[in-house]
């Protein structure tokens, strides 16, 4: 007898993004980032916190027992709130790339092939692109494709309607 194959993933259809899209949520994903890297930063904080609560040689005392519970609480909360912002960047089909830095990746067609548009919150917003395929690092100019123009200061805080939503 052969053996069942098992039941192949549920695929998920991505939201490619056009550059006007990408040029209306600016504000958006500015606020999205910024909320990201703040929770994050808090989640790093309570972590050292606990790591250092539990290098303390001296016998656990009601005061450390009582601080050790508000620091897990701390760290959760902190955790919670960067999941939900997560949750919400990642509906419309952003992808974050690096918290701290505020990097995220937004796809986009380009040609035959699936590329992304490398978004940046502490730049004036995407600084470049790349392909799927090209290293992590790598950031192509965006003079590089044909239908990007400069982007607005002040663009409307508008997000794309993604299928699904």
């Amino acid at each position: 007898m052969k053996p069942r194959k098992e039941r192949s993933k549920r695929m998920r259809v991505l939201h490619l993004w056009s550059w006007s899209e990408v040029a209306r949520a600016v504000s958006y994903l500015r606020s999205v980032t910024a909320s990201l890297r703040e929770h994050y930063l808090e989640v790093l904080t309570a972590q050292r916190k606990l790591d250092q609560t539990a290098k303390d040689k001296a016998p656990a005392k009601r005061a450390r027992l009582i601080e050790t519970t508000r620091l897990t609480d701390e760290r959760q909360r902190a955790q919670t709130k960067f999941d939900e912002a997560l949750a919400e960047l990642n509906r419309v089909d952003v992808f974050l790339l690096d918290p701290v830095q505020g990097l995220a990746l937004i796809p986009f067609r380009k040609g035959d092939d699936l590329a992304w548009y490398v978004f940046d919150h502490f730049a004036p917003g995407v600084v470049g692109w790349r392909f799927h395929a090209d290293p992590i690092e790598e950031r192509r100019e965006l003079s590089l494709l044909p239908d990007v123009t400069e982007l607005e200061p002040g663009s409307a805080l508008n997000v794309p309607n993604v299928p699904g939503d």
